[in-house]
């Protein structure tokens, strides 16, 4: 699969186009996927999923607040396996906004993608001020010469549902339903950088984590099971996410203590999986009571990693 920003994308071959933001790629999407490759197979025609970034609600709403579950860089890892040819960014402006219903589908869809088949919602609007909808997308259809398949209202609706349901699940931090809903571990990714050091001193030294894209949605504050790949190697490790209230933390942090490892990992940047929540992040009386909790964090860690026999 080839990503593409859409000025850039100069293929004159005919395609078959499906339209959406495509966050936290799950199995509901991948069903849309394997209909735009069938049609795309079927007819030889190039698959394109033409995505927005910025998020519309960030630009048109100002809402620097909304979080994504999937950062662009991950939905492309993601759609790499599912046989799509092309993935397009179009640049979401308030000036594209404006554009009309007319002129998105001529410039964009026709003249820019040379689209032969648009699958598309039965609820997708479009144009300035979303004004247009399925009906008038058939209409330009039969004027710009393209055929319309309408994703079933059953299909588009369990989407919304399950996206709903897995960012709920990772607000409250209920990772293992959010991985189901998925299809795949939640996971995000981010540079070691250099922390304050209290996980050395108390004997369980960690890897601070910035987070490669601020928009990307971190869970519920807590402890979890994680797993990610140093040097070809799969390792495990305990992961708070918060404050270090017991050391009266100011700053929200993501710390990982890995298991069995000492190695130098600083300003490598890695992919995390979560794979289940532990606990919640605790404020304790004293360092001992954290260093005792932190021990049975290890072994509940321990005990998960034991009962995959690896």
């Amino acid at each position: 699969m080839i990503r593409e920003n859409l000025q850039d994308y100069n293929s004159t071959k005919p395609s078959v186009v499906t339209i959406g933001t495509f966050d936290g790629v799950h199995i509901g999407h991948t069903k849309i996927i394997n209909q735009l490759t069938t049609i795309s197979l079927k007819n030889n025609l190039k698959s394109i999923l033409l995505s927005f970034f910025p998020h519309p609600k960030m630009v048109l709403q100002n809402d620097n607040e909304l979080k994504l579950i999937n950062t662009i860089q991950e939905k492309e890892g993601l759609l790499n396996s599912l046989n799509l040819d092309y993935l397009i960014i179009k640049e979401f402006t308030k000036e594209f906004s404006r554009l009309s219903a007319l002129e998105f589908v001529r410039d964009i869809l026709v003249n820019k993608l040379n689209a032969k088949h648009i699958i598309i919602g039965y609820d997708h609007h479009f144009g300035r001020n979303r004004t247009a909808n399925i009906e008038q997308l058939k209409e330009f259809g039969e004027l710009y010469d393209f055929k319309v398949t309408e994703i079933l209202a059953q299909d588009i609706d369990d989407i919304a549902i399950s996206s709903t349901k897995i960012r709920k699940a990772l607000i409250n931090g209920e990772i293992k339903l959010a991985n189901k809903f998925l299809g795949y571990n939640f996971f995000f990714s981010g540079d070691v950088v250099h922390g304050n050091n209290i996980g050395k001193t108390i004997s369980f030294p960690t890897a601070n984590i910035k987070v490669d894209q601020p928009y990307k949605l971190i869970p519920k504050n807590g402890v979890y099971i994680v797993k990610t790949i140093i040097d070809n190697q799969t390792t495990f490790g305990m992961m708070n996410i918060g404050y270090n209230p017991t050391f009266d933390g100011k700053q929200k942090s993501i710390e990982i203590h890995f298991l069995n490892f000492n190695k130098n990992i600083y300003h490598k940047n890695l992919t995390i999986e979560m794979i289940m929540r532990i606990r919640n992040e605790i404020r304790f009386n004293s360092v001992d009571d954290l260093k005792k909790q932190l021990g049975q964090d290890k072994l509940s860690t321990l005990n998960y990693i034991n009962s995959l026999n690896i």
